[in-house]
């Protein structure tokens, strides 16, 4: 009762009712913010990708009063530009302000090849000026790597990064295990139940078939992955099993929550 309580009196106030903003904002607060109704959390996450999505993830996250963790890094986008390009600063200011949590995703989306002999780490980034090209690095150098993106999101939206990091493809070594912790970033995967797919072609496995794996697997703490636009997969992810997928979800009686709130990456206050 008090849940639909609260819903009414937010859907009362959005649609222009006498309300003041503060009563709307005590209603939506205390609607996700309480767990008592809850069945469990899952912990949605999205990496940069083309960015085709990106509107649309947010206004679906805005519509449902859902925070979630971005994992940034400057890739190209179907505008022809980068995500961490200017022209991107106010996207990524208004979710900031919203409240949703921001990792580093590395800023060329740099893939890990090996560990060295010697302690250093040979990697190939996807963007910027030595794309496709085997580098090597020491940890330092990707602990760099890892803050230019904290240093790019800072400048855009005046906010600094929360101290995660996730490694393109989720791909890791030791040695770049460490790099990463020594700098100061928890590295964050996902759950095998949280794979959402989308990267793999349609004639592989549908939609429907993704949907369905996630509604029937997800549990309680399950951390969700997903991109802000893949190239090559068409239909995309998102359109058809976003909306489904919280949906689904919801009524099965979960709430979602930002890594801030998870107990592995929980910050002391």
């Amino acid at each position: 009762m008090v849940r639909q309580y609260l819903k009414q009196l937010t859907l009362t106030c959005l649609i222009g009712a006498t309300c003041l903003p503060s009563a709307q904002t005590l209603a939506t607060d205390a609607l996700h913010s309480s767990d008592t109704a809850c069945t469990g959390r899952i912990y949605l996450t999205f990496d940069t990708g083309s960015q085709s999505q990106a509107e649309f993830i947010s206004t679906t996250l805005r519509r449902h009063h859902i925070k979630a963790t971005f994992f940034l890094a400057n890739e190209k986008t179907i505008n022809g530009d980068y995500s961490l390009d200017p022209a991107w600063a106010p996207f990524w200011k208004k979710l900031a302000d919203e409240g949703h949590a921001f990792g580093t995703h590395t800023f060329d989306h740099v893939y890990v090849q090996r560990d060295l002999p010697d302690g250093r780490i040979q990697v190939k980034p996807q963007f910027g000026a030595h794309a496709g090209q085997k580098q090597t690095w020491t940890a330092q150098q990707y602990c760099e790597e890892l803050r230019r993106v904290d240093q790019r999101f800072e400048q855009m939206t005046g906010r600094k990064l929360d101290p995660l990091w996730r490694a393109p493809g989720g791909k890791l070594t030791p040695g770049l295990l460490r790099a990463g912790s020594a700098c100061g970033y928890h590295h964050v995967g996902w759950s095998p139940a949280g794979f959402s797919g989308d990267e793999l072609p349609t004639a592989r496995i549908s939609n429907a078939a993704l949907l369905k794996h996630a509604l029937d697997h997800l549990r309680d703490g399950d951390i969700f992955m997903a991109h802000l636009g893949i190239w090559s997969r068409q239909p995309a992810w998102m359109p058809d099993n976003l909306e489904a997928l919280i949906q689904g979800l919801e009524k099965k009686g979960y709430c979602f929550a930002t890594l801030r709130d998870h107990p592995d990456y929980r910050q002391p206050k």
